[in-house]
């Protein structure tokens, strides 16, 4: 009995040194930062709707890395010094599908732009508050691949700067069929609802979806002072 228990007492001595050894193991400290672009510009994306991946060979446990991108483009992630093969997802953004991967080579804080080309992208927007009863966005389309027609523009207003497909407060679009000419500026306007209108102020933003892709593309989110 007393040899079973002494045999009990070392592999619990054991199993206790292995769990403190996993604990003793140092946190990722590196920062791998960047930004979705075209032609050099972060393109806007709905909060937490487009995800990129890593993935890192030559360990035990080959899992992918989920990288959620901001609103405004942007991506930060805590790694381990490493070579590393960044994915762009098919399917996630709204822009051509492009699943060539990237070579990034974290040491220390890195920096990468992920380059991508959307469908369409939106130029010279600016947005007039009237009164306090609705926002008008004024921009510009431009049709970057032809491969997917449009399917509309719409304007956003919210309560705060996340505003977008799913959370809004107010919103309003405009169907292909009714822009007959890309070179002329487009107009919309969006009524803002009484409890944001009572706050003094609304954020706004305008997005374009392409005819068969899931997400679409914006504008950043602009504040407007409603007094």
């Amino acid at each position: 009995m007393k040899i079973i228990q002494y045999i009990g007492a070392l592999l619990t001595v054991s199993v206790l040194a292995i769990a403190c050894k996993k604990d003793n193991y140092e946190a990722p400290k590196s920062r791998l930062t960047g930004r979705v672009v075209y032609q050099g510009q972060a393109l806007g994306v709905r909060s937490n709707g487009v995800e990129l991946e890593l993935w890192q060979h030559g360990y035990a446990f080959f899992t992918k890395i989920p990288v959620f991108v901001n609103q405004d483009g942007t991506f930060s992630t805590l790694l381990f010094d490493g070579d590393y093969k960044l994915v762009r997802l098919r399917g996630s953004g709204p822009w051509v599908d492009n699943t060539d991967s990237i070579d990034v080579r974290v040491s220390g804080n890195t920096v990468v732009d992920v380059p991508v080309v959307p469908y369409f992208i939106i130029r010279n927007e600016t947005f007039q508050k009237n009164g306090t009863t609705s926002v008008t966005a004024n921009f510009n389309l431009q049709q970057v691949n032809t491969s997917q027609p449009l399917e509309k523009v719409k304007i956003y207003l919210g309560q705060t700067t996340i505003v977008d497909e799913v959370n809004n407060a107010s919103s309003a679009e405009k169907a292909a069929a009714a822009i007959t000419d890309l070179s002329q500026p487009i107009s919309l306007t969006a009524n803002i609802p009484a409890d944001i209108a009572s706050k003094g102020y609304v954020y706004a933003r305008v997005g374009v979806k392409a005819v068969g892709v899931g997400e679409v593309l914006y504008t950043q989110p602009v504040k407007i002072s409603l007094n």
